[in-house]
């Protein structure tokens, strides 16, 4: 197993602050890298000395994007219908990539503002839990979408349209 570049470890450190633990346990942080790879991987080389405005602007999580007030006492209260619904059981995850994405892209397309996406429970179980996983995903999946400009937020469903099991994607008009 090789170890990561300095590129790598700075891009991995970057998704890992942005990552919302699934429980309550306490986390334990990774370790920093300290050491320079001995080789570099062949690229064109970047200079560090002044970072750009797009790398020094952190870009905003879809999942603490905010609405207006009014916005979030209709979909905690489960006033929201949704336009369209995502049922993504018993897929894999390429699988769900892939219908999360087209669904994003028919949903864009016919101006729908709700989409629900089911995703299922985290399943209980001892570590490493084989279930969840496109749950555990989901966030990361819809941040790195072509769609993501597109999408105002995400939200947990009410319990009427799956609670926990459930997320409505609020898409820009």
């Amino acid at each position: 197993m090789r170890s990561l570049s300095a590129d790598e470890a700075e891009l991995w450190a970057r998704v890992a602050a942005t990552i919302r633990p699934l429980s309550r346990e306490k986390i334990r942080p990774f370790p920093a890298i300290t050491s320079e790879p001995t080789t570099r991987p062949p690229g064109p080389l970047v200079s560090r000395s002044k970072p750009t405005e797009a790398r020094r602007a952190k870009p905003t999580p879809i999942g603490a994007r905010t609405l207006d007030g009014s916005w979030d006492k209709r979909l905690g209260s489960g006033r929201i219908e949704p336009d369209r619904r995502l049922d993504l059981h018993g897929m894999n995850l390429d699988t769900a990539w892939a219908a999360i994405d087209r669904g994003l892209e028919q949903a864009i397309g016919r101006g729908d503002r709700v989409l629900l996406l089911i995703t299922g429970h985290h399943g209980p179980g001892e570590p490493p839990v084989q279930r969840g996983k496109i749950r555990a995903a989901v966030h990361d999946w819809l941040a790195a979408s072509r769609h993501a400009p597109s999408i105002a937020a995400v939200r947990g469903a009410h319990r009427r349209h799956g609670g926990g099991g459930s997320l409505y994607i609020i898409l820009k008009r």
